[in-house]
């Protein structure tokens, strides 16, 4: 990601300086800039995504409650957001937690969501952690063969269970599908079955929809 640089006129003594030294020039821009140097961008930004429960009491739209936290494109800001939130096991039952790319909602209306599904993974009450965490790091650092299919994951804090979902693009690409539910599994040594679900088949469907594809 390219970034904006700023010419300065050489300041008096420059001669002096070590070779290498930054100068500053007392705005802090000299810290700013060894910290953009230092960065690590990732190949995407991402953003993070809450969804309140308190506001799943009250009779509004599906998706109002889903606010922006914080768009990250670097190593540094992923690690410095993840150290300071909550887990999932710390959060209130209810709650679903996102991280999709910068750009795409995590809602079914999302026109990039709008043709996919997911992949889901349960587990017990304060077991989701480190499946959110493996999948985040993933995620993040581009490790699926079809990562263009990706649109985010999104964890789920229920009262009896949590659940871990990727979600997809296209959900006709079996093959980008099966691949990226394959590799999930891998990624979190998960040894049961996953099920991938259309987000349309979702919609039209009282009850649970039927998995599309399972690996």
């Amino acid at each position: 990601m390219a970034e904006d640089t700023e010419t300065r006129p050489a300041s008096a003594g420059a001669e002096e300086r070590e070779e290498g030294e930054i100068a500053d020039d007392g705005d802090g821009s000299a810290a700013a800039a060894a910290g953009r140097v230092s960065a690590h961008p990732l190949e995407n930004a991402w953003t993070f995504w809450f969804d309140n429960p308190q506001g799943k009491s009250r009779a509004v739209a599906w998706g109002s409650t889903i606010h922006p936290i914080h768009t990250f494109s670097t190593v540094e800001d992923f690690w410095s957001l993840y150290n300071n939130i909550h887990h999932p096991s710390k959060l209130n039952v209810g709650a679903d937690f996102h991280c999709f790319k910068d750009k795409i909602e995590p809602k079914w209306e999302d026109p990039i969501c709008a043709n996919g599904g997911k992949w889901t993974i349960s587990c017990g009450k304060g077991k989701s952690d480190t499946f959110w965490l493996h999948t985040l790091l993933a995620l993040i650092g581009e490790q699926f063969d079809f990562g263009d299919e990706i649109c985010g994951a999104v964890v789920s804090v229920r009262k009896n269970q949590e659940r871990v979902a990727i979600w997809t693009k296209n959900a006709a690409n079996e093959t980008a599908q099966i691949s990226i539910g394959k590799q999930w599994k891998e990624f979190l040594d998960y040894k049961d079955s996953i099920g991938f679900v259309v987000h349309e088949d979702a919609k039209r469907s009282d009850k649970s929809a039927k998995n599309r594809y399972t690996v």
